[in-house]
Parts: structure tokens; C-alpha cells; sequence
């Protein structure tokens, strides 16, 4: 039993830094909005990244399948439990990374992020969460299972956001044009 619980508590003490770090750099809470609505669907508003959800919440389950997939190919012979708590720690990291002004610049610069200023804590703690839930689902499905998964939270992100992890992550390495004028005006050719 003492075994089980000590992935959560890797993850409680991961979540615990990651809110005092996030803190130390100027981030705020939840939402400036004072509306404690749990969600915000608009990715164009101030709302984006601020509450506990956001449709960018599922990009980060995604990270969870990707971190599965690619710590059990590296390190087969770790713990499933240390593979979970490096995911965390990873996730982390890359939420605290992404709050950084340089980050921040580098979507409002490159991507359709044009009024992103960071993430609330309550939403960066939601995203390593949501990582932990894609992690988890890719332990008991079948990897066919986490890579279909993967490809349909594409596809529907792609089609209700124009936006995804995939998008996201060319956008922030190696931004194209056309995939920036196909966003920000709805495939319209302006």
C-alpha cells in the first residue's frame, strides 16, 4: 500500500513547487475576472488559460499519452511509478518553462496567441493533471488505443480551435505563415 501512494505524493509535492514557482514569478491564482466559472471555451478572450479548463487542457492529456509512450521505450525498466513521476516532473517543468517571458513573447510573436499572458496557477495545475490523466489512460489502453486517441483530440481540436499540440508545437519551433493565416482567419485566404 505505502508503494501506491508514493506516485501521488511525487505528484502532490510536484504540483505543490510547481504552484510556489509559478507564484514566484508573478502568476496569478485563477482568473482576474473574479467569475468563478470552472471553464472558458474562448480562446480568443482573456479567459484563455486563466480557469481550471480550457480546450488547450486537452492538448496536455495528450502529452500524458506521448509521455507514456515515449518513457516506456526509453526506460522499460523503470517503475511504471518512476516513469509517472518524471512524466509529472516533466510536465512541470514545461509549465513553468511556458510562463516565462520569453515563452509568452515567443506565442504572442509566433503563434495566433497574440494577447496570451500566461497561464493562471489553477490553470497550470489543471494542465499537469490533465497530462496525468493521459498518462494514466495509456497505461491500461492498448497502445493502438492511446494513438487513435491522440489523433481524434487532433483532429477535433484542429476543427473547433484551429489549433492543436501538433500546430502548437511547429508554431512556437518553426512558425509557418500559412498555417498562422489559416487560423486567424478561418481558412479564408486573405
Amino acid at each position: 500500500m505505502r508503494k501506491a501512494g508514493r506516485p501521488l505524493a511525487a505528484l502532490a509535492l510536484i504540483l505543490g513547487l510547481t504552484a510556489l514557482i509559478l507564484r514566484a514569478l508573478g502568476r496569478t491564482w485563477r482568473c482576474k475576472c473574479g467569475r468563478p466559472v470552472p471553464w472558458s471555451w474562448q480562446i480568443w478572450s482573456a479567459h484563455n488559460s486563466q480557469h481550471l479548463l480550457d480546450p488547450y487542457s486537452f492538448s496536455h492529456v495528450q502529452h500524458g499519452l506521448v509521455f507514456y509512450a515515449v518513457l516506456y521505450l526509453l526506460l522499460r525498466r523503470w517503475r511504471p511509478s518512476s516513469r509517472f513521476s518524471l512524466a509529472m516532473a516533466l510536465e512541470a517543468a514545461w509549465e513553468v518553462l511556458e510562463n516565462t517571458p520569453m515563452i509568452i513573447q515567443r506565442y504572442r510573436e509566433a503563434t495566433i496567441s497574440l494577447d496570451y499572458f500566461g497561464d493562471s496557477i489553477l490553470n497550470s495545475l489543471s494542465d499537469i493533471l490533465a497530462c496525468a490523466g493521459g498518462f494514466g489512460l495509456a497505461a491500461v489502453l492498448p497502445a493502438w488505443s492511446s494513438a487513435l486517441m491522440f489523433v481524434v483530440v487532433e483532429a477535433v481540436m484542429l476543427i473547433t480551435i484551429r489549433d492543436s499540440l501538433v500546430i502548437n508545437i511547429i508554431m512556437l519551433i518553426a512558425p509557418l505563415d500559412a498555417i498562422k493565416n489559416w487560423q486567424m482567419h478561418g481558412g479564408q485566404i486573405p
